[in-house]
């Protein structure tokens, strides 16, 4: 099982190349270190964990409003400049958020400069997802295949989080975070530059295009129900981690030990990295819906005990078990949505997942701050248990569908025959076969 899960990743790394993962990975990290980093930079400069969250909250908003325009670009025009003016201008808007931070400004600047810095981000990780998923299909590559890419793009989401927080803990152990949120100016410009200017951007670019259509006014392809749904499940797992977050910040803060927060996250991450990682090993009868409902269960029943969690030695040992339900969450979100979009969306629906899943957390980082300070940090984790309850009920409700099937018009879908397999829930079909979504 072991050496197949190896071959199957030596496999398609050798469709991508080698470079491709690393400038992608290291273009995706500053992403994780402005956004976990962002609550202690400010709680720091401010001395307010409620005004860290909302800063955090006006920066991941930033990156949610602008993440699927941005997609919307590269559809249309290619990755290759949009990531090159996004990176360019990121690292700008980075430095420019730290130095207001550190001038004390007054928190509407704060939050301008951070709406700003969110909005240039240059989404690389989904960018990624649109980029490789395509290049491996047109190599051969069955649906394993590109589940073994999802689980390789998803660890490397999950290994940015492990790094960049612990970062900026140990930029704020040794100093103050400001000196991570440089290096993040700099990784972002140069290795989002990398990415942007990579050979496969061209790939990409030809990809999205499609076959040539008639001649005609260019309507945005429909997107089918389930897409939206999974979309809803994201968001709400978005608001787990936003709540996780508050409550690690909190209750280190609590326990007067602040500079441990970052760790604690590395512990977290480092678990749903190697989880993630083993995903490809899941054999193809265990469907995507499945998966789905499987893992949102799996986070409902781990965040409960970050409830009563008070000691620093516990919450990493809760913590890095907690961390084991992030990855195959994320990794099963966004297969089911390459699934179901059509390709000529697909960089578009793969940005709007992400962005579901940070607009979430995003939200949440603002509300989640005060519940903390005003209540503690277990009513902020039993904010994040509340919301893997709902992700679960949405998963439970989901039904499957065939893949790429679009939105159909009242008159369509009168027309043409009911197609049972349409409704009836994936219990575990195999994902080569049956395409839930």
């Amino acid at each position: 099982m072991a050496q197949s899960t190896l071959d199957a990743y030596r496999k398609v790394v050798g469709m991508t190349g080698a470079l491709l993962p690393v400038v992608s990975f290291l273009g995706r990290l500053p992403v994780a270190m402005i956004q976990f980093g962002s609550v202690l930079l400010v709680t720091e400069t401010s001395g307010s964990l409620a005004t860290g969250g909302v800063v955090a909250c006006a920066l991941a908003l930033g990156q949610v409003s602008a993440g699927p325009f941005v997609g919307r670009l590269a559809d249309r025009h290619g990755q290759r400049t949009v990531v090159l003016v996004c990176s360019l201008g990121n690292a700008v808007a980075i430095a420019a958020y730290t130095l207001g931070a550190l001038a004390d400004l007054p928190t509407p600047g704060l939050v301008a400069l951070g709406v700003v810095a969110g909005a240039t981000i240059p989404g690389i990780g989904p960018l990624a997802r649109a980029r490789v998923v395509p290049l491996v299909r047109a190599k051969g590559g069955d649906d394993r295949a590109v589940g073994t890419v999802l689980s390789l793009e998803s660890t490397m989401d999950e290994l940015s989080f492990v790094l960049g927080p612990a970062l900026v803990g140990l930029a704020s152990v040794a100093g103050h975070p400001a000196y991570a949120f440089g290096a993040a100016a700099l990784l972002v410009a140069g290795c989002g530059t990398a990415f942007a200017l990579h050979p496969t951007g061209r790939t990409a670019k030809a990809a999205a295009a499609g076959p040539p259509r008639a001649r005609g006014p260019r309507l945005p392809l429909p997107l089918p129900r389930e897409v939206y749904v999974v979309r809803v499940g994201l968001v709400f797992l978005g608001v787990l981690l936003g709540a996780c977050g508050a409550g690690i910040t909190a209750l280190t803060q609590e326990l007067g030990r602040p500079g441990q927060a970052g760790l604690v996250y590395a512990a977290m991450g480092v678990m749903s990295a190697v989880v993630g990682l083993s995903m490809a090993a899941l054999p193809e009868r265990f469907g995507l819906l499945a998966r789905w409902r499987a893992a949102t269960a799996a986070a409902v029943l781990l965040s409960l005990p970050l409830v009563w969690t008070d000691s620093l030695v516990g919450l990493y040992v809760v913590v890095t078990f907690f961390g084991a339900i992030y990855a195959p969450n994320l990794i099963t979100g966004f297969a089911l949505t390459e699934r179901a979009v059509p390709p000529q969306r697909l960089a578009e629906g793969m940005t709007f997942a992400a962005s579901a899943f940070v607009g979430g957390q995003a939200v949440t980082l603002a509300v989640a701050g005060r519940i903390a300070e005003s209540h503690g940090a277990g009513a902020a984790f039993a904010l994040g248990s509340a919301a893997a309850a709902v992700a679960f009920v949405i998963a439970l409700i989901a039904r499957h569908e065939p893949r790429g099937a679009p939105a159909r018009m009242p008159h369509e879908a009168a027309a043409e025959p009911r197609d049972p397999a349409a409704v009836t829930p994936d219990a575990g079909a195999p994902s080569g076969t049956g395409r839930p979504a």
